[in-house]
């Protein structure tokens, strides 16, 4: 080796050093990121599956004495989760496959913290809830509101729910869930709030989002509270540089029959993280931030549907496909709310 290649070694071994310390970093910023661009958990095929979903071995028995299941749980140093689901949900399926599947650290986490007691939402087997009463499984999940499978729903050792989890969501989302339970944060701070700090959430400007033809532009005046709307609102509460509002629009959205649904509605579009004013459907003056936080709500895209009246009919606050899409657009379009405002009992009416 010659003079001047030795000079330049440690230069050429620090450079290495260098490259290998960024492209670590970049591959842990990508891996701690909310399940980064894997179309797999937001763009699948959500109409029923051929196949019988089966539960993973380490789900309770389906005794159905809740009771029972909330004293073993806390006996073990556990919480209980209560599963709503369905055997040919493909969403049902997705958690299984998915998170209860390919993600070995969700198992364990799950199994070490929780434990979990399955309920079929068209099931007959009688069920003894948590205040001892009995009832179908089909009546205890309309009781509890189990619109979309899977719900899950998370309880304090004394059996006082702490978090729900409408519809699924993806592993990054899933796990900061299990954690906010297991680790009693809701003593604290709201999941909204924990998902926030998580993610380090930026306020993106408006023009990062996904625009439709069908969004009324503001000013935001939502309000009903006096005079009544002529047709059923629509509130797309979305956030930059979102992976799952993209295959929404991407997808779901360019459905014509879709786009003409939405096109039928008031429909608005609101950035969940900015200040843009707005005026709700009971004519509060507030902003989009603070409204999607008393809203509650931890996941965008949502879409809440409102009545005439201001009054919410359902929200879509989860992973959501053309299917679900579909059947929530026929109870919103066809009025089926005004004379079923279950939109779980309408689907089980239509199913029979």
């Amino acid at each position: 080796m010659t003079r001047s290649n030795t000079a330049l070694r440690p230069l050429a071994e620090w450079l290495q050093r260098l490259l290998l310390c960024v492209l670590t970093s970049v591959s842990l910023a990508v891996a701690a990121s909310p399940d980064a661009a894997d179309d797999r958990l937001y763009d699948f095929d959500d109409s029923p599956r051929a196949e019988v979903l089966r539960y993973p071995d380490w789900f309770n028995d389906p005794f159905l004495d809740l009771p029972a299941d909330l004293a073993a749980a806390r006996e073990a140093g556990k919480k209980l989760i209560i599963y709503f689901g369905q055997k040919r949900c493909a969403y049902c399926h997705q958690l299984m496959d998915v998170n209860f599947g390919s993600e070995e650290d969700i198992v364990e986490y799950t199994r070490r913290h929780f434990e979990v007691t399955p309920i079929d939402i068209w099931g007959v087997a009688e069920v003894t809830d948590l205040a001892g009463r009995t009832m179908t499984e089909r009546g205890f999940a309309l009781r509890n509101g189990a619109d979309f499978t899977p719900t899950l729903i998370f309880y304090d050792e004394l059996g006082t729910e702490v978090l729900r989890l409408r519809g699924y969501y993806p592993p990054y989302q899933f796990r900061a869930a299990l954690e906010y339970v297991a680790d009693a944060h809701y003593q604290r701070e709201s999941f909204r709030d924990y998902l926030a700090r998580g993610e380090n959430r930026m306020v993106f400007d408006e023009t990062d989002l996904n625009d439709q033809p069908f969004f009324q532009q503001p000013p935001f005046n939502l309000d009903r509270s006096q005079v009544p709307g002529e047709r059923p609102l629509a509130v797309f509460f979305e956030q930059g540089d979102c992976h799952p509002c993209d295959v929404l629009h991407g997808q779901a959205l360019r459905e014509p029959a879709i786009a003409r649904a939405f096109a039928g509605f008031d429909s608005v579009q609101l950035n969940m993280w900015s200040q843009t004013p707005v005026v709700t459907p009971a004519g509060e003056r507030t902003t989009a931030q603070r409204w999607a936080e008393d809203l509650g709500l931890y996941y965008a895209p949502a879409v809440i549907f409102f009545d005439e009246q201001g009054d919410e009919i359902l929200r879509l606050d989860s992973v959501v496909g053309f299917y679900r899409l579909r059947n929530v657009l026929n109870y919103i379009s066809s009025r089926a709310y005004l004379q079923e405002p279950s939109y779980q009992r309408w689907r089980m009416q239509r199913a029979f």
